[in-house]
């Protein structure tokens, strides 16, 4: 902006030159009179720029904006007609100078008045964005806060259940509550490092869902088994940290609590399409539990989630074949 007023004001004050030289003028007096003039100029457009700076007028107020442009312009005429004879008199010249003041007075208003139109815009503009970005901020720091309050939400659920485990353990499995403990400490401190927005390879992710996974098969013990199958490509591919393990709690939940035989939780993963989708099956007894309706924390807080990460509806599907409850999570490979 300021490089731009500088050479508009060269670009003036040489096509001023030049006009007045070929009114049969010497040089050095059409260079005083435009060096004088843009200077004036210069002034008035300074100070209408700076006052657009800190004062954007309202839609009733650009009447003021044209009074003051009106006011600048007849500031610079009147200035050339009594600071400029004193730089330089002679009859034809002062002649000259009291018959231009009409033009004088328009071409002032037409450049200032254009230096108040690009200055309104411009401001207006740099306003606009900063305006979108304290939106963007106060947007990314609404979404943040929610994210961790999804992560509040799911630490202390797993925490209690897994404190429920141990302390029944004690007292006749006194070795598999202390290997309990122990999983449990490394598990949460691994979720503790962890960024609810930062993402992760599906191998670390699966790495970490392993020592959950321990844990609650010490809590059911044989009853447990998963099968864990992923295709070549996709131990790269990237999804938020600590997306599956919510999943598979409500699978260990639907699937183990209503009943006493053996149950397998299968987790397959695929990379299809620039998407990882991500299937996590277990049994159910449609008599005991009503997974149409997605119940649980883990199916609503991993679809807010995404929701809030990648801005789609549209990422977590669940489905019900033959008492096998299967939810597909996409996630998108940006």
């Amino acid at each position: 902006m300021r490089w731009a007023f500088a050479v508009g004001g060269v670009a003036w004050a040489a096509l001023q030159t030049y006009v007045i030289h070929s009114f049969a003028f010497e040089w050095y007096v059409a260079l005083i009179d435009s060096v004088g003039s843009a200077i004036l100029l210069a002034a008035a457009c300074w100070l209408i720029n700076n006052n657009l700076r800190y004062y954007t007028p309202g839609k009733g107020s650009y009447i003021n904006l044209l009074f003051w442009c009106l006011a600048l312009s007849a500031f610079c005429t009147a200035g050339c007609r009594w600071i400029l004879p004193l730089i330089y008199s002679d009859k034809v010249y002062d002649a000259f100078l009291s018959k231009s003041l009409t033009i004088r007075f328009f071409t002032d208003f037409l450049a200032i008045g254009w230096m108040a139109m690009i200055s309104l815009v411009w401001y207006a503009q740099q306003d606009q964005k900063e305006n979108e970005k304290r939106k963007a901020e106060a947007e990314k720091l609404a979404r943040d806060a929610e994210l961790y309050n999804l992560r509040q939400q799911l630490q202390p659920h797993f925490l209690f259940n897994s404190l429920n485990s141990i302390n029944a353990l004690i007292g006749f499995k006194p070795d598999q509550a202390r290997q309990m403990i122990h999983q449990l400490s490394d598990f949460l401190r691994g979720t503790l490092k962890k960024d609810d927005q930062q993402q992760v390879t599906l191998t670390e992710e699966l790495a970490h869902l392993q020592l959950y996974l321990e844990i609650e098969k010490v809590r059911f013990g044989h009853r447990l088994q998963t099968e864990i199958s992923c295709d070549k490509h996709c131990g790269e591919a990237m999804l938020p940290a600590l997306l599956l393990q919510p999943i598979v709690e409500n699978a260990i939940k639907f699937g183990l609590y209503d009943t006493t035989e053996a149950v397998t939780v299968s987790i397959r993963g695929e990379v299809e399409d620039s998407y990882l989708m991500l299937m996590v099956q277990n049994p159910y007894d449609p008599q005991t539990a009503r997974p149409r309706t997605g119940t649980g924390f883990g199916l609503s807080g991993v679809r807010r989630r995404l929701y809030l990460l990648f801005g789609r509806n549209d990422l977590v599907e669940i489905f019900t074949n033959d008492n096998i409850f299967t939810t597909v999570i996409k996630v998108p490979q940006i």
